[in-house]
């Protein structure tokens, strides 16, 4: 892995102002983390502790307060191409085909020919498992199917950073985990830069380089795990006794921050 950092967030701070209590609410604070070129870093946390808030930064679609974000070396003031954003719905357009849902990302864009869109538009639909579907309308596909649409659409765009907001989380467990497997084979192939947001420990284990712990009130980065296991991976890890061990640490750690959270909200 290139260690150049592709990511760079420093001493972050983001406030919104919440109008029914009239005061200014602090989502996180002081927040820095640094993700290398090619890197896949997994962020998780007890609900409200400014993780999808954190990516919507990134994204460009919020603005901090405080601190510094760089991307490539750039500094983020807004939405850019060197990001795209998988959101936890497919937001496909119902009257455009798979092939159609793929290209939009690029024609919005505008930087790539026709020649070039079509190129990529069948690149990114054989990458994702899904030829032979590419004029299928998404209303013809099943939810892990139109996430991968979803998948391919990011990526045909050729962001620097891949954004992954809890892209499985309305699948089903058992298409959440092929989903889950197929993402690291098209990531080891792609070879982008992957931030990806989940509630669930073990999914963050198995797909991550490094997993980052957020606590909440205000959001900080708690700890850091690097994840030991080699790659390629099987869903058969998730049975390893390492792989469990792993998973009870940084379970640990968000358990202790969700019940320091409970005492302080009692006082």
């Amino acid at each position: 892995m290139n260690l150049t950092p592709k990511v760079e967030i420093d001493r972050m701070t983001y406030r919104y102002w919440m109008e029914r209590e009239e005061r200014e609410f602090v989502a996180f604070a002081d927040v820095s983390l640094n993700i290398a070129e090619g890197e896949f870093v997994c962020i998780c946390g007890p609900s409200g502790c400014g993780k999808t808030t954190l990516l919507n930064i990134v994204a460009g679609l919020l603005t901090y307060d405080e601190g510094s974000l760089r991307v490539g070396g750039v500094r983020v003031n807004g939405p850019g191409v060197s990001r795209s954003m998988v959101f936890q719905h497919a937001s496909l357009l119902p009257w455009r085909t798979v092939a159609g849902n793929v290209r939009y990302g690029m024609e919005m864009q505008r930087r790539f020919d026709r020649k070039t869109m079509d190129e990529r538009t069948g690149q990114f639909v054989r990458m994702v498992g899904l030829g032979g579907f590419e004029s299928s309308y998404p209303s013809e596909l099943s939810g892990g199917m139109q996430q991968r649409v979803n998948l391919a659409r990011a990526l045909a765009t050729d962001p620097e950073v891949l954004l992954l907001d809890e892209p499985f989380a309305a699948l089903d467990a058992q298409t959440r985990e092929l989903m889950q497997s197929e993402l690291l084979k098209i990531w080891s192939r792609a070879g982008k830069t992957v931030l990806f947001i989940t509630h669930q420990i073990d999914e963050a284990v198995f797909l991550a380089d490094r997993v980052v712990v957020m606590g909440t009130r205000p959001g900080r980065i708690k700890g850091e795990f690097e994840v030991p296991f080699e790659r390629p991976r099987s869903l058969a890890l998730k049975r390893a006794p390492a792989f469990l061990a792993t998973c009870d640490q940084i379970a640990g750690l968000i358990d202790n921050e969700a019940a320091r959270i409970n005492v302080v909200s009692t006082d």
